[in-house]
């Protein structure tokens, strides 16, 4: 069943991506996604506890399997995703440009230089 989703990136928590998912105006869900292993995703198979990224290429698409899994009330629900590869590397360029790739870590240091010498 198509869904359309929306990804969303913010310079402040420069780790993480948002991915709502909609069925008309409804939102179904909303999840936070490393924005390392969505990227790593691109290319080869990451992921640990309730979410998963590959690659998935045949019939002509290059697309990005996220599997994702959710324990609530003691059974498990999953579902599985396909996202366009190339649109996702668009948007993981427009993150870059807000936070490069790995200066994340940098704000890390900077903040525990900055604790430290308080």
């Amino acid at each position: 069943m198509p869904l359309l989703a929306r990804l969303s990136y913010s310079a402040g928590d420069p780790y993480a991506v948002r991915a709502d998912f909609f069925d008309g105006l409804t939102v179904l869900a909303s999840w936070q996604f490393d924005r390392q292993m969505l990227a790593e995703g691109r290319h080869r198979l990451v992921g640990e506890g309730d979410v998963a990224f590959r690659p998935e290429r045949g019939s002509g698409r290059d697309e990005v399997r996220v599997d994702l899994r959710n324990h609530g009330d003691g059974r498990e629900e999953r579902a599985v995703l396909l996202m366009d590869s190339r649109a996702l590397k668009g948007f993981l360029r427009r993150t870059y440009a807000l936070v490069g790739e790995g200066e994340e870590f940098l704000d890390l240091d900077r903040l525990l230089e900055e604790f430290l010498t308080r």
